[in-house]
């Protein structure tokens, strides 16, 4: 019996599971763990407020996030230097 195995088109891709990366699974999934246990420990609904804005921001669509949106955003307007070039053009004519 020969076996056929199904690759993705890119294999470049970053592992996704239903709406986030691989990557920010495990985030919210330890986020979740240590907000469960301050909440009934400590009674702080904080760290779980945290943890629902962080997966909200991290929700992947067409692997773009809204995270992602923001730190580029953050980082050309406040955080790097824009340099920018004035000459003057001569004109023909």
């Amino acid at each position: 019996m020969k076996r056929q195995y199904i690759y993705p088109q890119n294999m470049r891709t970053s592992v996704k599971l239903w709406f986030w990366s691989l990557r920010d699974i495990i985030i919210l999934g330890i986020a979740l763990a240590i907000s469960a246990v301050s909440w009934a420990k400590l009674g702080l609904i904080f760290p779980a407020a945290l943890t629902l804005v962080f997966g909200f921001l991290t929700i992947r669509l067409d692997d773009f996030s809204i995270l992602d949106f923001i730190k580029r955003a953050w980082s050309f307007f406040i955080g790097t230097q824009q340099y920018f070039e004035w000459k003057e053009r001569k004109r023909h004519g």
